[in-house]
């Protein structure tokens, strides 16, 4: 009679906590599955998927992928971008309110495929806000799963899960990382040989320049994708009325969005230039004054591209 294994749900940033957090459990003889959950303002460790879905796939752990970019969940978790319950960081940033929905989300799917563990790749103390002890339990209890989330790096450290009393995990195999130093983690990397990208990119809504793009569209009723899509790119002017494009790859980018969506309209200069992106024509005259001030030689005349 072959026994079935515990499946454990591994919340994957693409990072190498979160690595190491499947190969540790994985050791415990669990089935391991991950799950990337996609925001609109970006925030895991990793932005490329096809390193993410690559190392799931060498790992034998099974990735599900959520999306909150697109669609309802967008709409979701652009709520909670206006109204935070529980306060923001040092810019736009809902830190709390936002590991509350990945864990809510990650619960609904472990739900959805009978994982009866759920575990993050969270070290204690590694973050000074948001991974202390109190900061780490409010998150999880907010969320509906009070000693339900399990964290294998410093489990020894942290209070015992319901997965532990159970006999589902053994608290002696877990680790007692704590703090901002990472030697652990990257010796733990070469024993399991994997690799991992630097950290890097992180939430744009820490980022106070980049939230003066995104507070103006708060203030709408209805914030499309293609609104945060566009804050991405070029010179803001006019609180997004009209956006330029800075360079060549920018002006493509422009263009790549107004096909994506079908939506808005392209001023084109005939001469090298910044290609300016409006949603409405009345900003047509403005948006062509600001090509010609953007740009390095007199424009003669100007392509209108509509969607």
């Amino acid at each position: 009679m072959v026994t079935k294994k515990t499946k454990a749900l591994v919340l994957f940033s693409g990072g190498l906590d979160s690595r190491l957090a499947i190969k540790l459990l994985q050791e415990q003889n669990l089935d391991v599955e991950a799950v990337f959950i996609k925001l609109p303002f970006g925030g895991g460790c990793c932005n490329n998927f096809s390193c993410i879905f690559n190392f799931s796939q060498v790992s034998g752990a099974k990735l599900h992928t959520i999306d909150a970019s697109k669609g309802d969940l967008f709409q979701e978790y652009i709520e909670i971008i206006r109204k935070p319950k529980h306060g923001r960081g040092t810019a736009l940033n809902p830190c709390k309110d936002c590991k509350i929905f990945l864990f809510k989300k990650a619960k609904e799917l472990a739900d959805e495929i009978g994982a009866e563990i759920i575990a993050t790749g969270e070290v204690l103390d590694q973050r000074p806000m948001s991974q202390r002890k109190p900061a780490l339990l409010f998150d999880e209890k907010k969320a509906g799963l009070e000693n339900k989330i399990l964290r294998p790096l410093s489990g020894k450290i942290l209070p015992p899960t319901e997965y532990e009393k159970k006999g589902l995990i053994d608290r002696e195999k877990m680790l007692d990382i704590q703090g901002r130093q990472r030697k652990v983690q990257m010796e733990l990397a070469k024993k399991y040989k994997i690799k991992y990208p630097m950290p890097g990119g992180g939430c744009l809504l820490c980022e106070k320049a980049y939230c003066k793009k995104i507070k103006p569209l708060l203030e709408k009723p209805n914030i499309t994708e293609q609104d945060i899509d566009l804050t991405t790119v070029g010179r803001y002017l006019n609180n997004g009325k009209i956006i330029l494009g800075i360079n060549k790859d920018e002006n493509n980018m422009l263009e790549t969005i107004q096909k994506k969506y079908k939506q808005g309209i392209l001023i084109v200069p005939q001469e090298p230039g910044p290609t300016a992106f409006i949603q409405d024509k009345k900003y047509l005259e403005e948006a062509k004054e600001y090509i010609c001030k953007y740009s390095k030689q007199q424009t003669k005349g100007f392509e209108i591209k509509k969607a």
